[in-house]
């Protein structure tokens, strides 16, 4: 007899992520899930989003499940609608499950989504017809220790940054790298980001912008008072290591993707190593110089390309 379970397992299932506090996510939203359905593939809900949005399981074509690490399994991919901060909540949901991230942009710079509102027609497209491919993006993996305890493991897609935890107070940090202590810093905290991150907090606090096929890790430290405080870049192997020092008087907080907070006492340590990719959904074979003057409205006025030199050359000048 055929099993019904394999049957469910081989449809193409999309789950799909929504900032439900925005008008215009919703009816987006409401796009996709009437869309994909039409084509007959089954659309993932988180069951929050799902009562929100108004919409119920709908025989085979629409499921409900709860938001935890495993809402995405099975899924081929999740279309998230909302700005970064909804693509970063959404990547905390399918980093067990590695399911690549499609992101709608209704933010309001949007580095991490690859379409916007007016392209929706096209999106549902493309992924009906698997018009897409994937870029994996770098993250790492973070381990707070207090002593030879592990308090906490998490990971971050941006950043992971160790921030005072008073606004008074400087923190006094030690940053080793690879074993090896590099300097000692009375700070405000200190960033240590990817390069899908060096556009966020990074870019921010004045580190530099890396181009996301590029592997590497970055550290800013935050208005350090120190003789030596420059942004760097190290190896993807490298192990960063940040020590609270336990002569602190207040204590720091980190934060991972400006998302998930651990409290840091004096004494505690953070290890920030490379850890596995997240894949985001390209639907373009745009550069990421041209995404970099669009999202930042950089001027390009007067440039003039290898295409208009050819032009020129031509006599269509």
């Amino acid at each position: 007899m055929p099993d019904p379970s394999r049957d469910a397992r081989s449809l193409r299932r999309v789950l799909v992520v929504a900032n439900t506090t925005r008008d215009a996510a919703c009816e987006i939203a409401h796009s996709f899930v009437k869309s994909l359905s039409a084509h007959g593939i089954v659309v993932r809900l988180l069951a929050a989003e799902a009562a929100e949005l108004g919409l119920r399981p709908d025989g085979a074509l629409v499921e409900v499940v709860p938001d935890d690490g495993s809402a995405a399994v099975h899924c081929e991919l999740a279309v998230v609608i909302g700005g970064d901060g909804t693509i970063l909540r959404a990547a905390e949901i399918t980093h067990r499950s590695g399911t690549p991230l499609l992101g709608v942009n209704l933010g309001h710079v949007g580095f991490l989504a690859e379409a916007e509102p007016d392209d929706v027609e096209h999106t549902i497209s493309a992924i009906v017809d698997r018009r897409w491919t994937t870029e994996e993006r770098l993250t790492v993996d973070v381990t707070v220790l207090q002593g030879a305890e592990v308090v906490a493991n998490t990971f971050a897609l941006n950043e992971a940054s160790v921030e005072k935890a008073a606004r008074e107070r400087m923190l006094e940090l030690v940053v080793e790298i690879d074993g090896r202590p590099l300097s000692r810093w009375g700070a405000d905290g200190v960033v240590c980001a990817t390069p899908t991150g060096s556009t966020a907090y990074n870019f921010s606090a004045g580190g530099p912008v890396v181009w996301p096929v590029v592997e590497a890790l970055l550290i800013v430290p935050l208005s350090a008072h120190a003789l030596f405080a420059r942004p760097m870049v190290v190896a993807p192997s490298s192990v960063i290591a940040v020590e609270v020092m336990s002569t602190n008087e207040g204590a720091g907080v980190l934060w991972c993707d400006g998302r998930r907070t651990v409290d840091l006492p004096p004494g505690a340590r953070i290890e920030v190593r490379r850890g596995a990719p997240v894949p985001l959904v390209r639907l373009h074979d745009s550069p990421f110089t041209d995404r970099l003057v669009a999202k930042f409205g950089l001027s390009v006025e007067g440039w003039r390309g290898a295409a208009e030199r050819r032009m020129r050359e031509n006599g269509n000048d």
